[in-house]
């Protein structure tokens, strides 16, 4: 591995490039905070993918494509005179610092439980009027759920065991049927969403992270369905034209694999 010299280096020589590509490439030149916006956010999945994937040279592309970002944000920022990316490593050091009085100060914490409560606190005494300000708006949905959670059970505001949530589903699921049962749209839709809410709690308390989860089962359902594809491509067939039992056999090859 790189020494920390070499590591500096290699950060000054990003520095550098990012200077120079300002300055003399046309396309870098016009990028504004907002034009790479939505390009940082599909670095973001990317590199969410590559991790999945257990990818680790993946990873450190995607790692090195938005290190990129970042660098080019905080570059358009000095250029305004607002920041600059000394400015960007000062603000996160020092609430990191702030952050972690278990650390660098006196406070005692025995466990990761204690770390995050105090970590919520701390956020608050920042000046923060909820705790769930840091959830972003433009999250999705299931992402935000999570986070939510997250938050405000730093706070104390959680079930004490996994068999109550569980049972908190259940209940949710049955107030789904009923509004199933009565044809109810918009009440169907509302417990619906209380059902999913339910699932992600409840998968905090096993320890699982659902978009993980639900991302692996996506990765899982395509590569079995383009299994599938190619079976009836073998055989010269539309999927349309097979019939669910013939699918279905080669559905369970799929699984097996």
């Amino acid at each position: 591995m790189n020494s920390r010299e070499e590591q500096l280096k290699a950060f000054d020589r990003l520095l550098t490039i990012m200077d120079e590509l300002r300055e003399q490439c046309p396309w870098d030149r016009k990028q504004t905070l907002q034009s790479l916006r939505h390009l940082t956010i599909e670095e973001t999945y990317e590199l969410g993918d590559a991790i999945l994937d257990n990818d680790l040279e993946e990873v450190k592309k995607e790692l090195g494509d938005l290190l990129l970002h970042i660098v080019f944000y905080a570059k358009i920022g000095s250029e305004t005179k607002d920041f600059d990316i000394a400015d960007v490593a000062h603000g996160i050091s020092e609430k990191l610092i702030s952050r972690h009085p278990h650390i660098y100060s006196d406070t005692k914490v025995s466990n990761e439980e204690d770390v995050k409560r105090n970590w919520e606190q701390l956020k608050l005494k920042e000046g923060k009027k909820s705790v769930l300000e840091g959830v972003p708006a433009s999250l999705p949905a299931l992402v935000k759920a999570s986070r939510i959670q997250d938050k405000v059970a730093g706070v104390g505001f959680d079930w004490e065991e996994p068999q109550q949530v569980f049972e908190k589903l259940k209940e949710e699921l049955e107030e789904l049927q009923h509004e199933i049962n009565t044809n109810n749209g918009e009440k169907m839709e509302e417990e619906f969403g209380d059902v999913m809410f339910s699932m992600i709690n409840y998968a905090r308390f096993l320890k699982i992270n659902p978009e993980d989860a639900l991302e692996r089962t996506n990765k899982k359902f395509i590569k079995r369905f383009q299994y599938l594809e190619g079976k009836a491509r073998e055989q010269k067939k539309s999927l349309k034209d097979m019939s669910l039992a013939e699918m279905d056999i080669y559905w369970e090859e799929a699984k097996k694999l």
